[in-house]
């Protein structure tokens, strides 16, 4: 017999499914007692649905790669075809899509239907809210149950918790695309930016490397702000400062050359230069560093700003990166000095 469905502990309290129909049968076991086990009853010895003729599926004649399905994966999916193909809206069609999405939580086409029933049926949303935030911790990489998700919010609308339960999901994986998606809609969509910048911050004092929290910066201070010139400089001063407690991290760098790009050329912004330029002296041989150095004389030579000078230090910048500091990138850092003299030199 196939188990029908495993409770699983979620924040010490186990999930639930509507409605499933389970039957106790005594198992047998060479080396323990017989004990009472829940076994799940397959769909098509079920009495309440003899009415409904399976949908098994059809890859064709010649299948080129046949899929060995489990025996319940097969039941279960026929009679969801069959529901679907019936277009039936009921109680039991919905238990159905539970079963069908627990085997295959990436369906399509399952989260669809669930959704069709949900409004013909006029479910609780509030309580298919709780079943999807108990499918993510399950599932938190999964396009379609995010999708889910976001459809109920937009019924229900409101914010609800979901910036909790995002924030739940990224202290579990602090890099999850979806969580971070889903909440820059919600935040989007509810105006929620109030605190969403010291929520980055402590995601930040953890781990300065968090390459998506920075990511979430950047959105949070060009969405909400004018970014002005005060808030360009308040945030110049705070990567500065991250940076020089970790200079090999590339996402501060990246962020840097962002925010500053909002306003104008990094060469130009006030003490810039001079913060590259000693940690430089300092034998700092950063790859972030010098590659930071070398937009900057790349922005100067645009600029027309020293031209003889500035390119011979960008080709110096380049050449140290080709050949010591970035030799992994060698073919690029050699193609950038390229470019360079081919673009700015006199000669």
């Amino acid at each position: 017999m196939k188990q029908c469905y495993v409770n699983e502990q979620l924040q010490g309290q186990p999930r639930k499914p509507p409605n499933i129909t389970f039957i106790n049968k005594m198992a047998a076991d060479d080396d323990v007692e017989s004990s009472s086990e829940e076994l799940c009853l397959f769909y098509k010895d079920r009495e309440e649905w003899k009415d409904v003729t399976p949908v098994p599926q059809d890859d064709g004649p010649h299948a080129v790669v046949r899929i060995a399905y489990s025996e319940r994966f097969q039941d279960v999916y026929n009679y969801f075809r069959a529901v679907l193909k019936s277009n039936e809206m009921s109680e039991r069609a919905f238990e159905l899509t539970t079963e069908a999405a627990e085997l295959n939580p990436a369906n399509y086409t399952v989260w669809h239907y669930r959704r069709e029933i949900l409004k013909a049926l006029n479910k609780d949303l509030k309580q298919e809210l709780e079943y999807i935030s108990e499918v993510i911790q399950d599932h938190p990489k999964n396009y379609q149950v995010w999708h889910h998700r976001r459809v109920l919010v937009e019924w229900l609308n409101t914010e609800s918790n979901e910036l909790e339960f995002t924030a739940l999901i990224l202290k579990i994986d602090a890099k999850n695309y979806h969580a971070w998606s889903h909440r820059q809609w919600v935040i989007q969509t509810f105006n929620l930016w109030e605190n969403e910048l010291a929520y980055v911050d402590t995601l930040l004092q953890d781990d300065l490397r968090n390459n998506s929290a920075w990511n979430q910066r950047f959105f949070v201070v060009s969405n909400n702000t004018d970014c002005d010139d005060a808030t360009v400089e308040r945030e110049v001063t705070y990567t500065k400062e991250i940076i020089l407690k970790a200079p090999n991290n590339e996402s501060s760098w990246n962020y840097l050359k962002g925010i500053v790009s909002t306003k104008e050329t990094i060469f130009n912004y006030p003490g810039l230069d001079e913060f590259c330029q000693t940690m430089y002296d300092k034998q700092l041989k950063s790859p972030y560093l010098l590659a930071f150095m070398v937009d900057m004389c790349e922005d100067k030579l645009e600029a027309g700003v020293d031209k003889e000078t500035t390119l011979s230090k960008a080709t110096e910048l380049c050449t140290l990166l080709a050949d010591t500091i970035d030799t992994i990138r060698k073919k690029y850092w050699d193609y950038i000095k390229k470019r360079l003299v081919s673009r700015f030199s006199e000669n």
